[in-house]
Protein backbone atom coordinates (compact mmCIF):
# COMPACT_ATOMS: atom_id res chain seq x y z
CA UNK A 1 0.00 0.00 0.00
CA UNK A 2 1.85 3.14 -0.97
CA UNK A 3 1.62 6.39 1.12
CA UNK A 4 -1.23 8.91 1.46
CA UNK A 5 -0.62 12.63 1.24
CA UNK A 6 -0.74 12.59 4.58
CA UNK A 7 1.28 9.87 5.44
CA UNK A 8 3.46 12.23 3.41
CA UNK A 9 3.09 15.51 5.24
CA UNK A 10 3.74 13.59 8.85
CA UNK A 11 6.69 12.46 7.32
CA UNK A 12 7.71 16.02 6.36
CA UNK A 13 6.22 17.43 10.02
CA UNK A 14 8.49 14.93 11.57
CA UNK A 15 11.79 15.79 9.40
CA UNK A 16 11.17 19.45 10.23
CA UNK A 17 10.39 18.79 13.62
CA UNK A 18 13.70 17.28 14.25
CA UNK A 19 15.14 20.71 13.65
CA UNK A 20 14.19 22.27 16.65
CA UNK A 21 12.49 25.79 15.52
CA UNK A 22 16.67 26.54 14.65
CA UNK A 23 15.22 29.49 12.07
CA UNK A 24 18.98 29.18 10.21
CA UNK A 25 18.65 25.60 10.17
CA UNK A 26 15.03 25.49 8.88
CA UNK A 27 15.63 27.65 6.17
CA UNK A 28 19.12 25.31 5.01
CA UNK A 29 16.79 22.27 4.85
CA UNK A 30 14.20 23.78 2.46
CA UNK A 31 16.67 24.83 0.82
CA UNK A 32 18.74 21.70 0.61
CA UNK A 33 15.03 20.48 -0.56
CA UNK A 34 15.04 22.27 -3.30
CA UNK A 35 18.08 21.38 -4.24
CA UNK A 36 16.67 17.64 -4.98
CA UNK A 37 13.86 18.80 -7.27
CA UNK A 38 14.35 17.27 -10.74
CA UNK A 39 15.20 20.17 -13.36
CA UNK A 40 12.62 21.40 -15.80
CA UNK A 41 13.46 20.93 -19.64
CA UNK A 42 13.22 24.18 -21.37
CA UNK A 43 9.64 23.66 -22.74
CA UNK A 44 8.61 22.83 -19.27
CA UNK A 45 9.60 26.33 -18.34
CA UNK A 46 6.85 28.09 -20.19
CA UNK A 47 5.04 30.97 -19.54
CA UNK A 48 2.12 29.00 -19.55
CA UNK A 49 3.59 26.97 -16.40
CA UNK A 50 5.10 30.02 -14.59
CA UNK A 51 2.32 30.26 -10.79
CA UNK A 52 0.50 33.67 -10.75
CA UNK A 53 0.69 35.59 -7.06
CA UNK A 54 4.33 34.60 -6.47
CA UNK A 55 7.52 36.99 -5.96
CA UNK A 56 9.41 34.85 -7.15
CA UNK A 57 9.20 33.00 -10.44
CA UNK A 58 8.09 29.65 -9.79
CA UNK A 59 7.31 26.97 -13.15
CA UNK A 60 4.48 24.21 -11.82
CA UNK A 61 4.13 21.49 -14.73
CA UNK A 62 1.86 18.75 -14.49
CA UNK A 63 0.95 16.07 -16.76
CA UNK A 64 -1.39 12.76 -16.21
CA UNK A 65 0.12 9.34 -16.24
CA UNK A 66 -2.58 6.78 -16.48
CA UNK A 67 -4.51 8.14 -13.67
CA UNK A 68 -1.88 9.90 -11.83
CA UNK A 69 -0.86 13.49 -11.97
CA UNK A 70 2.81 14.01 -11.91
CA UNK A 71 3.89 17.35 -11.16
CA UNK A 72 6.99 19.11 -11.98
CA UNK A 73 8.39 21.89 -10.96
CA UNK A 74 11.17 25.05 -10.42
CA UNK A 75 12.10 28.94 -9.14
CA UNK A 76 14.63 31.36 -9.64
CA UNK A 77 15.09 31.20 -5.70
CA UNK A 78 16.79 28.17 -3.44
CA UNK A 79 13.87 28.85 -0.75
CA UNK A 80 10.82 29.24 -3.06
CA UNK A 81 12.26 26.20 -5.13
CA UNK A 82 12.70 24.07 -1.13
CA UNK A 83 8.67 24.80 -0.61
CA UNK A 84 7.47 23.63 -4.26
CA UNK A 85 9.21 20.68 -4.36
CA UNK A 86 7.69 19.86 -0.66
CA UNK A 87 4.36 20.52 -2.33
CA UNK A 88 5.52 18.07 -5.46
CA UNK A 89 6.51 15.66 -2.77
CA UNK A 90 3.24 15.35 -1.45
CA UNK A 91 1.04 15.74 -4.51
CA UNK A 92 3.40 13.90 -7.32
CA UNK A 93 2.07 10.75 -8.44
CA UNK A 94 -1.56 11.19 -7.03
CA UNK A 95 -4.86 10.48 -8.25
CA UNK A 96 -6.24 14.03 -9.25
CA UNK A 97 -8.98 13.51 -6.86
CA UNK A 98 -6.48 12.74 -4.00
CA UNK A 99 -5.05 16.14 -4.73
CA UNK A 100 -8.13 18.12 -5.15
CA UNK A 101 -9.13 16.73 -1.61
CA UNK A 102 -5.53 17.36 0.21
CA UNK A 103 -5.54 19.21 2.90
CA UNK A 104 -2.17 20.49 3.10
CA UNK A 105 -1.74 20.56 7.01
CA UNK A 106 1.94 20.15 6.82
CA UNK A 107 2.29 24.19 6.64
CA UNK A 108 0.73 24.81 10.18
CA UNK A 109 2.24 22.34 11.91
CA UNK A 110 5.85 22.92 11.06
CA UNK A 111 5.27 26.53 11.58
CA UNK A 112 6.60 27.58 7.91
CA UNK A 113 5.03 30.74 7.93
CA UNK A 114 7.40 32.04 10.84
CA UNK A 115 10.12 31.28 8.80
CA UNK A 116 8.89 32.13 5.13
CA UNK A 117 7.24 35.30 5.66
CA UNK A 118 4.07 36.69 4.05
CA UNK A 119 5.06 36.95 1.04
CA UNK A 120 6.42 33.44 0.71
CA UNK A 121 3.28 32.30 2.77
CA UNK A 122 1.19 33.74 -0.22
CA UNK A 123 3.32 32.32 -3.07
CA UNK A 124 3.11 29.00 -1.36
CA UNK A 125 -0.44 29.00 -1.34
CA UNK A 126 -0.88 30.94 -4.88
CA UNK A 127 1.22 27.42 -5.82
CA UNK A 128 -0.86 24.99 -3.93
CA UNK A 129 -4.28 26.30 -5.33
CA UNK A 130 -2.66 26.30 -8.91
CA UNK A 131 -1.85 22.44 -8.41
CA UNK A 132 -5.49 21.98 -7.27
CA UNK A 133 -6.71 24.07 -10.48
CA UNK A 134 -4.71 20.97 -12.29
CA UNK A 135 -6.33 18.65 -10.35
CA UNK A 136 -9.64 19.56 -11.21
CA UNK A 137 -8.75 19.84 -14.44
CA UNK A 138 -7.27 16.18 -14.77
CA UNK A 139 -10.23 15.02 -12.65
CA UNK A 140 -12.54 15.27 -16.02
CA UNK A 141 -9.77 13.89 -18.62
CA UNK A 142 -9.98 10.98 -16.00
CA UNK A 143 -13.91 10.94 -15.38
CA UNK A 144 -13.88 10.32 -19.31
CA UNK A 145 -11.50 7.58 -19.77
CA UNK A 146 -13.16 5.72 -17.16
CA UNK A 147 -16.54 6.09 -18.67
CA UNK A 148 -15.52 5.33 -21.83
CA UNK A 149 -13.96 1.94 -20.59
Amino acid sequence: MSQTVNDIQDQIIEEFSMLDGDMEMTIGYIMELGDQLQDLSDEQRSEDNIVKGCQSKVWLDARLDGNMVIFGADSNTAITKGLVSILVRIASGRTPQEIVDADFYFIDKIGLNRFIGTQRSNGLGAMMKQMKIYGLAFSTQVENVNSND
